[in-house]
């Protein structure tokens, strides 16, 4: 198992390294001055070029990113934000807790709404209460998370009053966002819940735990659903992930100043050390959560425990 691990976390070392190389490259090569970006257009050209040489943009490219790695493996400094002149690493991680507990908030809620509704389906199969939920699952899958997010702030704050409608000052300001994410979500979760549970309960051990007479919810929750939970567990570490670093219409619409928001501003902006911290941080969460989600296979099945101890 430790060297499985041990593996896994070595295999992200190239990942995280040509992932660092391709944003760098379009980041680099898009044709806008980041100096002229930054000081403005009535800087004079003079300023720009004292900008430029500051930062080092206007050495060689190869220069600019040997620079940049060396800086990340020896010293952990992934450089200076253009616009604020504060290091990157207090620029994100101001903001990373405001969109994890964003994205925490939301996969929770999620969850709790999807896969209940998503195993009643499944038992309910070729019923009202099955074709009602499907319909149901459907529509919260097609509608697009902005659109909600307007109408959640239409109603619950404009007419209702009830919500703010922007910030994340208080547990009240994340109710909105964590919803308009949340729904469409649910939807995706209860058919893939629906799916899998109903290639489950049609298996012979199923049957054979009816027929010795084992209540329906032990049958349902402890046999059926414990071996249909993998895909459900692979869907919600690859949607945390994508919470963590796709919650940027939320967070434009609401106002939320967390590390989505801030990186869509740094992009706007062309400030690559802002966008390049981003990056490797959101890589690194990223493979990090594959490699959870792979040991909660193992946990949760015996027979890939069992490979990866002989691994």
């Amino acid at each position: 198992m430790y060297r499985y691990v041990l593996r896994r976390v070595l295999m992200t070392i190239p990942i995280l390294f040509g992932v660092i190389f391709i944003v760098f490259t379009m980041m680099t090569l898009l044709p806008n001055d980041p100096g002229r970006l930054i000081l403005g257009l009535e800087a004079h050209q003079e300023s720009v070029d004292m900008f430029n040489a500051e930062f080092g943009l206007d050495q060689p490219f190869l220069t600019q990113f040997q620079r940049y790695i060396t800086g990340i493996v020896t010293d952990f400094d992934f450089g200076i934000s253009f616009r604020t002149r504060q290091p990157v690493v207090t620029e994100l991680s101001a903001r990373f807790g405001i969109t994890f507990r964003l994205a925490f908030f939301s996969i929770i809620t999620t969850v709790i709404m999807g896969i209940p509704l998503g195993v009643l389906a499944a038992v309910k199969r070729s019923t009202i209460v099955d074709s009602t939920l499907t319909v149901y699952a459907m529509f919260l899958t097609a509608i697009p998370v902005f659109w909600l997010g307007l109408i959640l702030i239409y109603i619950f704050t404009l007419q209702l009053g009830l919500l703010p409608s922007f910030g994340n000052q208080t547990w009240r300001h994340f109710i909105l966002p964590v919803a308009a994410i949340s729904l469409p979500a649910s939807g995706v979760f209860m058919r893939t819940t629906r799916v899998v549970m109903l290639e489950t309960v049609n298996q012979e051990y199923i049957k054979t735990a009816r027929a010795k007479g084992a209540p329906e919810y032990l049958v349902i929750w402890k046999h059926a659903f414990k071996n249909a939970c993998l895909p459900i567990v692979n869907a919600m570490g690859l949607t945390f992930s994508g919470l963590l670093g796709g919650s940027v219409v939320i967070e434009v619409i609401f106002s939320i100043n967390g590390l989505g928001n801030h990186i869509f501003t740094a992009i706007r902006s062309q400030d690559i050390p802002i966008v390049m911290g981003g990056v490797v941080l959101l890589s690194s969460l990223f493979c990090l959560i594959i490699l959870i989600i792979d040991l909660l296979y193992a946990l949760l099945d015996p027979r890939i425990r069992a490979k990866f101890s002989s691994s």
